[in-house]
């Protein structure tokens, strides 16, 4: 499948900002299941610095610098990106039990089990505990298939928790979403990685976004798609794999990712420095997930 994706994000200031130094994370990576033909990000104002950099997860940061004065910011991504079907063909019910996989990530004579071991402890929005231990492991029983655990772990976060986007933030703790079961995919993403982590097993967060189709006979509005976010778990034997706990689905062709780290601390779509501003601005942001099967490109 492909899919252009337009993301346009702009920052209203109450005054003038004189300069701003920002790194985004807005251009999908290339992946096993997913190439990116076409991506490019354009600012208004220009920049006088600008690069597509790799960060230390291998993701695509953007850096630019903005010197022009100005109160208003708009930065937009545009990217063309191929995904392939091969996620969602998982044998979920067959491979390792948990108890073998945990067994496997044991043995530091592979080189894969210590590349995946910072992905095992807290990150600084994820730290494991005792409550998450608890939910998790009614999914984890020694015996069971693994990728049969981790989805049940994503039915139980889907039906345990309420998508609520006016209850939490980027800022609001894990501890209160565990505490009122509410929130964001951000927040789902965070709250499995912790049931995952707090086991034993490597499990990653990630950013991008995922195709949504309008009501038969409706026609799609501009602007109306959004970013979004999952997670990634590690087996020996069989990888990564992804989850979308907020939908209850495995991550599958109209997933299209776009980074991967700890926790959203590490991909955070926009960040940086402003000199001036005024003490608070205001923020637009319109996400349009397009298919191209059959269009010309």
């Amino acid at each position: 499948m492909k899919y252009r994706v337009t993301h346009t994000t702009r920052y209203l200031y109450r005054d003038t900002v004189n300069q701003c130094h920002s790194v985004a994370h807005l251009l999908p990576r290339d992946t096993p299941y997913q190439q990116c033909s076409r991506a490019e990000v354009l600012l208004n104002p220009l920049p006088v610095l600008a690069a597509d950099r790799r960060d230390y997860f291998g993701n695509r940061s953007y850096h630019f610098s903005v010197q022009e004065p100005h109160e208003v910011l708009e930065i937009t991504a545009v990217s063309e990106v191929d995904v392939s079907e091969g996620r969602s063909s998982l044998a979920l019910d067959f491979g390792p039990t948990c108890a073998e996989v945990l067994a496997q990530l044991e043995d530091a004579s592979v080189e894969s089990n210590l590349l995946v071991r910072e992905f095992q402890l807290d990150s600084p929005l994820v730290a494991c505990g005792p409550e998450l231990a608890e939910y998790a492991a009614d999914s984890f029983a020694s015996d069971r298939p693994f990728l049969s655990g981790v989805r049940d772990l994503t039915h139980r976060i889907f039906t345990d928790f309420a998508y609520d986007p006016h209850y939490t933030d980027v800022a609001t703790p894990l501890t209160e979403v565990i505490q009122h079961r509410r929130g964001v995919c951000q927040d789902f993403a965070h709250f499995a990685i912790g049931c995952l982590r707090t086991l034993g097993f490597p499990a990653r967060y990630v950013s991008g976004y995922l195709e949504t189709l309008p009501p038969p006979g409706e026609t799609k509005l501009q602007g109306a798609d959004a970013s979004h976010a999952w997670f990634s778990v590690y087996s020996p034997a069989e990888g990564w794999c992804d989850f979308d706990p907020t939908n209850n689905l495995l991550a599958a062709d109209q997933h299209i990712t776009t980074a991967w780290g700890r926790d959203y601390a590490d991909v955070t779509p926009l960040k940086g420095t402003i000199q001036g501003g005024g003490d608070s601005h205001g923020l637009e942001v319109e996400v349009d997930v397009t298919r191209l099967e059959g269009m010309p490109a």
